[in-house]
């Protein structure tokens, strides 16, 4: 048999950098009384990518971007590395997932 995608209407961002999700919630932090450089906190859907076995400056194997410019998303499948330029789409149910720019395109269409 053959089957077809019933029709959903999903919400979704565009994620370039840490803070993009409108949920993130990111806060500006000083690191200490008198530092001139401030830094954001994690956001609350997309995480710092941190891995213990790679190394922040490598390039990431699908988008080439440095892995130190990732995120990470928890799903219910267990997790997934956000790129930059991924969206992040919110599920029937309130929950996240990242999604290919290209796979996006050709999935989803704006609605007025």
């Amino acid at each position: 048999m053959i089957y077809r995608k019933k029709p959903i209407t999903v919400e979704a961002t565009q994620w370039f950098k840490n803070g993009d999700h409108p949920q993130d919630c990111c806060k500006l932090i000083q690191p200490k009384d008198g530092d001139t450089e401030f830094f954001l906190s994690e956001g609350k859907v997309v995480r710092y990518f941190r891995h213990p076995f790679i190394s922040g400056r490598s390039a990431c194997r699908y988008c080439l971007f440095a892995i130190h410019d990732h995120g990470w998303i928890d799903t219910p499948e267990g997790g997934h590395t956000v790129c930059p330029e991924d969206w992040i789409i919110t599920g029937i149910q309130g929950e996240f997932y990242p999604c290919k720019p290209d796979i996006f395109v050709a999935t989803y269409e704006p609605i007025n």
